[in-house]
C-alpha cells in the first residue's frame, strides 16, 4: 500500500439485494466490507438459498453485530444468538435469521465476496 485509502458503506461500490435484505459492498486492500441489513422476517434458507442454490450457507463470516439480533443454526445442529456488540466467527455450514422485530445490521470482513451472488 502506497498511500491512505478511503471507502464508505453509505456509498457502496456494489448493494445486492434479496428477499427482506441488502448487502452494501466497498472492497479495499484486497478486502471486501460488506454492510449486511436483514429485515424482521428475514432467513437465510428463504431469502438467499434460492439464489446460491447450495444447502445451507458455505461462506465463512467475520462480523461486527451493530443492531438487531441474529440467531444461527449450524449444520452440526449447534445454535448461537448474537446482538449489539458482538464479534462472531461463522465458519460455512450455517443458516441464520433475524429474531424479534428490529433489523439486523452486521458488518463483515470476510465473507461477503461471494454472500447472496446468484449461481
Amino acid at each position: 500500500m502506497d498511500a491512505m485509502m478511503r471507502g464508505n458503506l453509505s456509498k457502496p461500490e456494489e448493494v445486492r439485494t434479496f428477499d427482506r435484505g441488502k448487502v452494501e459492498i466497498v472492497r479495499m486492500g484486497g478486502v471486501t466490507f460488506g454492510r449486511a441489513t436483514l429485515q424482521p422476517g428475514w432467513k437465510w434458507s428463504t431469502s438467499v438459498k434460492p439464489l446460491v442454490k447450495t444447502k445451507s450457507c458455505e461462506v465463512s463470516h467475520l462480523q461486527y453485530h451493530v443492531s438487531g439480533r441474529l440467531h444461527v443454526r449450524m449444520d452440526d445442529g449447534s445454535e448461537e444468538e448474537f446482538g449489539p456488540g458482538d464479534v462472531s466467527m461463522l465458519p460455512p455450514g450455517h443458516d441464520a435469521w433475524v429474531v424479534g422485530d428490529a433489523p439486523v445490521v452486521v458488518i463483515d470482513i470476510s465473507g461477503m465476496h461471494e454472500f447472496a451472488k446468484p449461481r
